[in-house]
Order: C-alpha cells, then structure tokens, then sequence
C-alpha cells in the first residue's frame, strides 16, 4: 500500500493535504531527497539524509526533525506500507505563511514524505542502453543543492523526450554538466570520466557509489570537464541516479556508440552487488 506523512502524522497518499500558503508551493521554497529500498531496506539511507541536511543548511532552512526521527518515520511508513521495493520521496519546505518574498519567522519547516512502489526500469531498455540528448544547462549556479526548484530540468527532459531521447545531457560553456536527472560517465581508453563535483552539478549518492565500485575494481578514474565531443566519441557512456542505478547510453544524438560496454557491464554488477550486501546486513 503506497502511504504519505504530511507535517507530524501519516496520511491516505491521495489526501488533499498542502495549504495554499504553503512556501513550496508558492515559492518553490524547499529542499528533497529520493530514496531507494530493496527488500525492505533503505540503501544508502545516511548518505541520502547527509545530503538533506547539506541542502537545508544552504538554504538557511531548519529541518523540524532529526536524522534519527526521520529515520523512525521511514521505518514505520515501510512497516505500514508493506512494500518491500518501494520509492521514498521526502520533501521539506519553509513552512506555511502567507506569500512574502521575505523568510517567516516563528514558522516551523513543513516535512513531507511518500512511499510508492518502486519504479522499474524494464531490463531490455537496462540491455540495450538509451539515446541522448545535448541541451544548453539554463540552471542556477547552485546545481549542488537539491532544491525543489526544477523546472530547467523538466523543461529538457520533455524536449529530450519530444525527439525520441530518454535523457536530456546538460551543457554549460560547452563542457558537460550532468543530466536533467542523474550524473554522466564517460569511457576513453579505459579510463572512467566524470564531471567533477563542484556547485555546477548534484553531487549523485550513486555517483559516489559507482565512483568507490570502480576504485574496488581498480577501473582508472578522473573527475574531467568533458566536452561535448568528448562525450560523443567516448568508448562507452552511461548515466547514474537513485532511480535508474547505472544505465548504459546507446546513442549521444546521431552518434551510435559501441556496442561492447565492459566497464558499463562491471559497474552496473558491482552496484547492484553493492545493495544486495546492503540487504543482507540490515
């Protein structure tokens, strides 16, 4: 059963719950984080929280809870969910005050949160790899922080998808940034790139992941300003996020890349090694 925790209490998910007050929905006010569990355990839970609170802290907004509570939260949502493999979302905003540019005072944070089954990514598109596409980055300069701010994104993802690509790649002063939603890697020569990071893109919790995989694979690594024809005529491309773990790109626009991806291949077995030892030790 999919389930959702508005301010202090669960809730039915298609409650009508947020006010019209409410400084995320007016303002865009607030920070998320997006969680995936396998077999009833959260993976890498610490790092997505850590991430939170980073993102919080540089919006000068205080959570109203602790790690430790809102990990009490997720514990009991997935116990009254039932859902072994399940999608986490949490969402925390200013508060509710009427519209001023300006921060409220003496107003709590909002916290939200939804439990969904988990989305899947099906295994012949996880096979074959996705096409891409190159689009100008139009973000803010302050790519690090999960805000909820993203219509940037939307907007090239649905341009992306509007010519037949399942990811939008973003590109700032001709350097690759990241995707829409989710990280790039590149191959060359047997050596992993990606882009470095800096405030220009999300530092990925599976970016890091992946990063440490190939470190235990002694796979070469180098965080690069890859160009964009770099990207085009790397031996091998891939994408990294929460949701679609590690990905294999098939085409970067026109360009068809390689059908051979040894690195891809490796890395996308260590990651999903890497959670099922997660599973087994919770």
């Amino acid at each position: 059963m999919e389930i959702a925790f508005y301010g202090d209490s669960f809730i039915d998910i298609n409650d009508k719950v947020v006010p019209i007050d409410e400084r995320g929905h007016q303002f865009g006010d607030g920070v998320y984080e997006y969680v995936k569990v396998y077999n009833g355990t959260p993976f890498l839970l610490d790092e997505h929280l850590e991430r939170l609170e980073k993102s919080a802290l540089n919006i000068l907004l205080q959570l109203p809870y602790s790690r430790q509570e809102i990990k009490d939260f997720i514990q009991e949502g997935l116990r009254r969910s039932g859902l072994q493999n399940s999608d986490i979302y949490i969402q925390v905003t200013r508060g509710i005050s009427p519209r001023n540019h300006l921060f409220p005072t003496n107003v709590p944070a909002q916290f939200a949160m939804t439990i969904r089954s988990g989305k899947v990514v099906p295994n012949e598109q996880r096979k074959q790899g996705i096409s891409v596409m190159i689009l100008e980055d139009e973000r803010w300069a302050n790519c690090f922080i999960k805000s909820l701010n993203l219509l940037p994104n939307l907007l090239a993802k649905q341009k992306a998808f509007e010519h037949g690509h399942g990811e939008a790649i973003l590109s700032r002063d001709g350097y690759i940034t990241e995707g829409s939603s989710s990280n790039v890697f590149a191959v060359k020569d047997g050596v992993l790139y990606t882009t470095p990071a800096t405030n220009r893109i999300l530092h990925g919790i599976t970016r890091a992941a992946v990063i440490e995989c190939a470190s235990k694979l002694n796979i070469p690594f180098k965080e690069y300003d890859m160009s964009e024809d770099f990207l085009r005529h790397a031996d091998e491309v891939f994408i990294t996020s929460t949701s679609v773990e590690v990905l294999p790109v098939s085409k970067v626009e026109s360009i068809t890349l390689p059908d051979e991806r040894p690195i891809t291949t490796a890395l996308a077995q260590a990651y999903s090694e890497l959670y099922a030892t997660n599973e087994a030790h919770a």
